[in-house]
């Protein structure tokens, strides 16, 4: 993959390729606008994206998908409007041989905006399902690969919306009957690891799966209800996962637990943790290998003891 930052700055115009891919990425914050306008992939037939800032400390953002057959026509339009006020910063996805149609554009808005819902990493505004249309055979092969490119080149950015969280990963791979469930990153698979924490004198008692660096909170899991000292983010989290019904009221705690309702991701190990404490602590102390019983820390530092 190769990435330019057009002034020198991470936070500006970005633009990034894959090799061997005909497909052309561009992301900017929304004051960069202008300056994109001017720029000839602007012009081009393609996808874009417009995101709103991350919601709460999961990360979690709205974000509208849209295609036409000139992007920055459409991005200058949307920015006029009132609807489209929520978003901070976009990404436009082009063709370098400008062999995208709009028929093209139309099936890669139906397949991501589908995958973004899947996804739920990220509140998708579209009010009407994009339609696919209608494409030969071949053409539905190649805007598929197109489309697995897109799915690599976004979390680059900055935007990981369209890869399935841990959670439903695992869920999947456990429908199949995986004894071992087992994960594919960009080709490459990664094995789960079952952790465990508990606080006898809180009463809690949690169990979750690390991988690929995301922490996956099992159902029925519980979390202190009432935390000596909350801070704001992770009060907010809380706050967040109890208004989705992903956590709820232990009545069998008398008041003193909440209990996971369903599987959770998490970012790291540390976030887990501090919402089920309630409070910031380190996670790779508090997380314990289910089999075993060593820190996440202390299993991180053996498998490194005999490099030099």
């Amino acid at each position: 993959m190769r990435m330019f930052l057009v002034d020198g700055n991470p936070k500006g115009i970005v633009t990034a390729e894959i090799m061997n891919w005909s497909g052309h990425a561009l992301s900017a914050p929304r004051e960069r606008l202008p300056e994109v306008l001017q720029r000839p992939e602007a012009k081009r037939t393609g996808v874009y994206f417009l995101f709103g800032d991350p919601l709460d400390a999961s990360g979690r953002r709205e974000v509208y998908v849209g295609e036409s057959d000139d992007v920055g026509k459409r991005l200058a339009q949307h920015s006029k409007s009132d609807e489209k006020d929520f978003f901070e910063s976009f990404c436009i996805v082009t063709s370098k041989d400008q062999n995208l149609t709009k028929a093209h554009a139309r099936h890669l808005e139906n397949r991501l905006t589908e995958l973004a819902k899947s996804a739920g990493r990220s509140i998708v505004l579209n009010r009407i399902e994009p339609t696919q249309g209608v494409l030969p055979e071949s053409d539905v092969s190649d805007m598929e690969f197109f489309r697995a490119q897109v799915e690599i080149i976004l979390p680059v950015l900055g935007y990981d919306i369209l890869r399935a969280s841990a959670a439903s990963r695992l869920a999947k791979s456990e429908s199949e009957d995986e004894v071992e469930p087992a994960f594919s990153t960009a080709g490459a698979a990664s094995t789960a690891l079952a952790l465990r924490l508990r606080a006898a004198q809180r009463g809690m008692a949690a169990e979750a799966v690390l991988v690929d660096g995301e922490v996956v909170v099992r159902a029925g899991s519980t979390a202190d209800a009432k935390p000596d000292h909350a801070s704001n983010p992770v009060e907010n989290l809380r706050n967040s996962l109890v208004e989705d019904g992903s956590l709820a009221d232990d009545p069998a705690s008398g008041g003193n637990l909440l209990r996971f309702m369903r599987d959770v991701s998490f970012s790291s190990p540390s976030q887990a943790a501090a919402v089920i404490y309630g409070r910031n602590v380190n996670g790779r102390t508090s997380w314990r290998l289910k089999e075993g019983g060593q820190t996440l820390k202390e299993y991180q530092v053996s498998l490194t003891e005999d490099v030099e």
